[in-house]
């Protein structure tokens, strides 16, 4: 299993083979197409993320001592969002998930080609992630 940190070198590599942003922000929403199914039953205000635009539902849990999560939204863009947070954080060691920053998103250059709105989402995603996986590391 690569580490949270190899994952995040891979995505860096991967954005590197498009020549603009089009290209990116599409590939972005083709991630999204592929996201598991989320459970409806868990579409509810309990694992609803706020601060996003989007709606957005993230549920995690800790099995073994690697965190899991699933999540979905309404938005092809956030759902595509959500698959890159997947690739990097899902199935990982929760101590890794809480200790690792997501350097990815800057060096991508999400920060900079999305809306503000679309970063507050995409930290809160994140933000909720690592504080899921601290709050079973200890």
């Amino acid at each position: 299993m690569s580490s949270v940190e190899q994952v995040q070198n891979e995505l860096v590599e991967e954005f590197q083979f498009f020549d603009n942003w089009m290209d990116r922000y599409q590939y972005i929403i083709d991630l999204g197409r592929k996201l598991p199914d989320f459970p409806s039953e868990f579409q509810t205000d309990e694992y609803r993320l706020h601060g996003c635009q989007s709606q957005v539902w993230l549920k995690g849990d800790v099995v073994d001592g690697t965190f899991r999560f699933s999540a979905t939204s309404d938005s092809a863009i956030v759902s595509g969002l959500i698959a890159l947070v997947m690739r990097v954080y899902n199935d990982q060691p929760v101590a890794e998930v809480a200790a690792t920053p997501p350097a990815f998103i800057g060096e991508i250059g999400l920060t900079e080609h999305l809306s503000p709105t679309r970063n507050n989402g995409l930290a809160a995603m994140i933000t909720s992630i690592r504080e899921q996986a601290q709050a079973c590391v200890g």
